[in-house]
């Protein structure tokens, strides 16, 4: 149920584990259709959207590739330092091949902006973005999304591979941060 208090006190459900695999398979659908005959490599945003990545990942019909980059903002706390870093680079080689960044959530577009400009240097043949949530009142920096799973208010979600301090990944349905 959406509105009450499930296996953790701290948090409220507010996006059911149904809903977000209704959305995997229709992202999945749409990045299939746009890229028949054609191959991707899917990029995930480490560590939030590796729940994401692994089920979008297993409904797409085409050829794919899957690394990963792990970037961190956010340190400890509930709203960006303002500084991205680079935790962990990708392996693949990207030049010349369809990059699509898999995000958990574009809040401000701080990471996503840094992220892509970082990627484009790399000279994909073309470079897009899957995120499952995002926060359009939060954003500071242009963003463009080209697959986004919902687009919530400017609040603090957990579950679904989204932390709080390393804390809620592993709630099956997202969930906002309780009083």
């Amino acid at each position: 149920c959406g509105s009450c208090y499930h296996r953790f006190a701290m948090v409220k459900a507010f996006i059911q584990a149904g809903e977000i695999q209704d959305v995997c398979a229709r992202i999945a659908r749409e990045i299939s259709d746009d890229y028949r005959g054609e191959s991707v490599v899917l990029i995930a945003v480490l560590k939030g959207s590796y729940q994401f990545i692994s089920d979008l990942s297993r409904l797409i019909e085409i050829p794919c590739e899957i690394d990963f980059v792990q970037v961190s903002s956010y340190g400890d706390g509930t709203e960006s330092t303002g500084v991205v870093r680079i935790k962990k680079d990708h392996d693949i080689n990207i030049e010349g091949r369809n990059v699509i960044i898999v995000e958990d959530i574009v809040d401000t577009g701080l990471t996503l902006k840094h992220l892509c400009e970082l990627l484009s240097t790399r000279r994909p043949k073309s470079l897009a973005v899957a995120s499952m949530l995002s926060k359009p009142e939060a954003r500071k920096h242009e963003a463009l999304i080209n697959y986004i799973g919902f687009e919530i208010q400017n609040q603090f979600v957990v579950g679904y591979g989204l932390d709080h301090a390393e804390k809620f990944r592993n709630l099956p349905y997202i969930a906002v941060l309780g009083e």
